[in-house]
């Protein structure tokens, strides 16, 4: 059989099984399965396209949505490693673009979902004041 899932909640599916038994009067009978949960992460993989590529890409896309970076993380690189980390994702920027202590870091990264989808991010951000290592980490992703 094959089933194909519409949406979910929070990563939950509801389901139920819906039948007839031929020859009864009476309604349709249910039964009622447990909740399937499902991690969106297994099924991201970390991608890997080129530059030119991923700006094919990005500018095929018509929609952005720009998020604020609010992190207890102090270290660029380090902020950087914990979202790729977090997101399965790729950084495609190579790493001499993004080594040093300048107080700014941008970068771009992609994963791609089993079922063909591609995700793109970019990554900007900065030191609110970049000459005091506690200085919190601004900008968007």
């Amino acid at each position: 059989a094959t089933v194909k899932v519409a949406s979910t909640e929070n990563g939950v599916i509801f389901s139920t099984i819906s039948y007839d038994v031929r020859g009864s009067t009476s309604d349709r009978n249910c039964v009622y399965l447990q909740d399937i949960k499902i991690d969106i992460m297994d099924y991201i993989v970390p991608g890997n396209i080129t530059d030119i590529e991923f700006r094919q890409m990005w500018s095929d896309f018509e929609w952005e949505n720009k998020v604020n970076v609010m992190t207890p993380i102090r270290d660029l690189r380090e902020f950087l490693n914990h979202l790729s980390t977090s997101t399965n994702m790729k950084v495609l920027t190579g790493d001499a673009a993004i080594e040093g202590e300048c107080g700014f870091l941008a970068a771009n990264l992609c994963a791609h979902s089993i079922f063909g989808e591609d995700a793109l991010a970019n990554v900007s951000v900065e030191k609110a004041l970049p000459m005091d290592d506690s200085s919190p980490i601004v900008g968007h992703i």
